[in-house]
């Protein structure tokens, strides 16, 4: 039964949501000019939104109809989901106003309001992250290893539409979580960017080795017994002049990739320890697959990333965790294996998957473990704030889905939800 003032809904008698043009790809370049960029589900963001700095972007350089250029705003929905659970279908994000041109791209749903439909964008945004969406267009999807949605199939979703003034109230509520979450994650950002500038320096550039044979004492922000670590000359190797005493290794040498399992009843943020997938956290649950904390490799789909937890964690069977054979220092390795081209070392299978024995194959500059250990160790209170912003963000979420589902089906209604937010904001 609708709730007072809402009205009963089929999702195509407000939006028409249209296919995406097959872009080519012989015409897609890494290397970015000045040309459209070419939108694929790599680049989405799993709990909503674009990742456009954390994926591979492409841009496109040839003709194509031009309706299929996008404008800021435009909300696109993934329709195709390689894995068997469909948890990705009609994930939505938006376009940003960035300056640049986005390309309506195929296995991407473009949804267009209809004239005179009583319904603002900003609440379909969070109604296409309803799990009842999600679970209509999985039951409704076509095939069983690659599962596929359609416009006709979207368009049959049903709801029941509020007014737009609670419509927009609805989509406040929710987009301030939201932001919060955000503001973590670009401060977390700035963070990193500290970090990588400190492996680059160390353990790219080797700026301690040639501050030491230049005569230099010290090298900021490094104390003593740091800078001692370091050689003062180079030596040859297979890749070139290395510091004297670091070595050329294979990583099958250091570590070994460890297979995920099978897991249902991931998807909140309700457990102790975190679940990892290809690309990245999903959703936690109550026991750890991997004992301690470490590194996450993409096992299958076509964006597989490298991620970092610091804490136990379980992993799902489209990621590997990486365990050390002999003494190395997991933060070390991470860094050294964002550097890594993972999604390269491709099986040969139907779905794009990572083969360990590329990945066992390849070669790795190994400094002495000591040096590993002191870049750890001194980036610590780094990694201890993105900790911090994490954990906020986790509870910022749970409540964010916890109120998601129950504002749009008009459970909770807004002003007492506007309450819970009050709460919240005096925590953080």
């Amino acid at each position: 039964m609708a709730v007072s003032g809402w009205s009963p809904t089929r999702l195509g008698d407000v939006v028409e949501i249209k296919h995406g043009w097959p872009f080519k790809s012989e015409y897609f370049h890494e290397d970015l000019t000045d040309h459209p960029i070419v939108v694929s589900v790599g680049n989405f963001r799993y709990t909503g939104g674009f990742r456009f700095a954390e994926t591979a972007v492409k841009e496109y350089r040839d003709s194509y109809p031009k309706e299929y250029e996008l404008v800021p705003g435009d909300i696109l929905l993934i329709m195709t989901c390689q894995t068997a659970g469909g948890e990705i279908l009609g994930i939505p994000a938006r376009i940003p106003s960035d300056s640049r041109v986005y390309l309506h791209n195929q296995r991407l749903g473009k949804v267009v309001i209809r004239k005179d439909a009583n319904v603002k964008p900003e609440f379909l945004y969070w109604l296409f992250l309803w799990q009842d969406f999600n679970r209509e267009l999985v039951t409704s999807a076509s095939g069983t290893k690659i599962l596929h949605t359609a416009p006709s199939r979207i368009e049959t979703f049903r709801f029941d539409l509020p007014p737009k003034d609670e419509q927009r109230a609805i989509a406040h509520i929710l987009g301030t979580l939201a932001d919060k979450i955000e503001l973590n994650r670009r401060m977390n950002e700035t963070l990193e960017a500290m970090a990588r500038a400190l492996f680059k320096s160390w353990f790219v550039d080797f700026d301690p080795v040639r501050a030491k044979m230049v005569g230099a004492k010290n090298f900021s922000p490094l104390r003593k017994h740091i800078f001692d670590l370091f050689s003062d000359s180079f030596e040859d190797s297979e890749l070139g002049e290395i510091p004297k005493g670091w070595e050329v290794r294979r990583w099958g040498d250091l570590v070994t990739l460890e297979y995920g399992k099978s897991l249902s009843g991931y998807s909140e943020y309700n457990a102790m320890y975190p679940v990892y997938g290809t690309n990245g956290r999903i959703g936690s649950h109550s026991e750890p697959l991997c004992k301690h904390a470490g590194i996450i490799i993409g096992r299958k789909g076509a964006y597989r990333g490298v991620h970092f937890c610091n804490e136990p964690f379980f992993v799902i069977d489209t990621a590997f965790y990486v365990e050390p054979k002999k003494p190395v220092d997991l933060r070390w390795a991470y860094y050294e294996l964002l550097r890594q081209d993972i999604n390269s070392m491709d099986s040969g299978s139907a779905i794009p998957s990572t083969s360990r024995k590329d990945f066992y194959s390849l070669q790795v500059l190994a400094p002495p473990f000591e040096v590993q250990h002191a870049f750890s160790q001194l980036l610590h209170p780094v990694w201890a704030r993105q900790e911090q912003s994490d954990k906020e963000s986790c509870t910022l979420a749970l409540l964010r889905d916890t109120l998601l589902p129950k504002l749009v089906s008009g459970e909770l209604r807004v002003k007492d939800a506007e309450q819970v937010i009050g709460d919240i904001s005096d925590v953080f």
